[in-house]
């Protein structure tokens, strides 16, 4: 059976149930046309309500953590000469590029190193890189990368709404290069800080696995999924678990 024959049984099979379009009454037109707008708008409400949690949570805990911040970027410039913050172009919703900020755990020759140890990768599916010694990071790298702390200036990235607090971590373009058209899904929805694989392993957690625990995100996210997540990333940056 040819694709243009199974598309034509299976519209005339959903005629056969339904009724035809054109045969549908006012009454069942204004009901259809409702139930579209109220799912419009419970997406939109949804989108919106998630903005304004980003907005207020990501600027209250900026002002917040700005000594912790100041201690750490002191740090990193007594052990290491360099800028204090580490700018990246990474991928977000739909593809869309945006600089990502983090806080510097590396020497600043890094990126040029990076392809001499390529053959060293540890994390499964080779299409993302990690080494848990990896010799190009610092000793207030270790640590910052150990608790998280090098993400906090992404925060101001979710101030900007080039991020969310929730969500897919962003890759960078080099990655999406070796992405599977399945892989691509992750970039249906803004990047965010935290996601659930952060808070179920992190760098453990083989990349397949992590495309599959985003897809599961993106397909059942809501409000209350997002506070969960938040709530379970604080004892996961505490433990450390997966993270290097």
């Amino acid at each position: 059976m040819t694709a243009s024959s199974e598309h034509k049984r299976r519209q005339e099979a959903l005629i056969k149930r339904y009724g035809s379009p054109a045969a549908l009454g006012a009454k069942a037109k204004a009901r259809m046309l409702l139930k579209r707008a109220a799912w419009v708008g419970v997406v939109r409400g949804s989108y919106l309500l998630k903005r304004l949690f980003d907005i207020l949570a990501s600027a209250v805990l900026l002002v917040l953590l700005l000594p912790v911040l100041g201690l750490v970027a002191l740090a990193i410039r007594l052990e290491s000469p360099g800028p204090v913050l580490f700018r990246q172009t990474r991928v977000g919703r739909w593809g869309q590029l945006f600089t990502m900020w983090k806080l510097r755990s590396m020497y600043i020759d890094a990126e040029a190193r990076k392809a001499a140890l390529m053959a060293q990768n540890e994390m499964a599916g080779g299409v993302i890189f990690k080494m848990k010694d990896d010799p190009r990071v610092t000793k207030v790298g270790r640590f910052i990368r150990k608790t998280s702390i090098d993400e906090l200036p992404q925060l101001w990235n979710v101030l900007r709404g080039d991020m969310s607090l929730v969500g897919p971590r962003p890759p960078v373009p080099a990655e999406v290069d070796e992405y599977s058209l399945s892989d691509r899904r992750r970039l249906e929805v803004i990047p965010g800080i935290t996601c659930i694989w952060q808070i179920s392993g992190r760098s453990e957690i083989p990349f397949d696995q992590q495309v599959e625990l985003d897809v599961q995100y993106i397909e059942s996210q809501s409000f209350w999924m997002d506070l969960k997540i938040l709530l379970k990333t604080v004892p996961a940056l505490l433990l450390g678990t997966g993270a290097y």
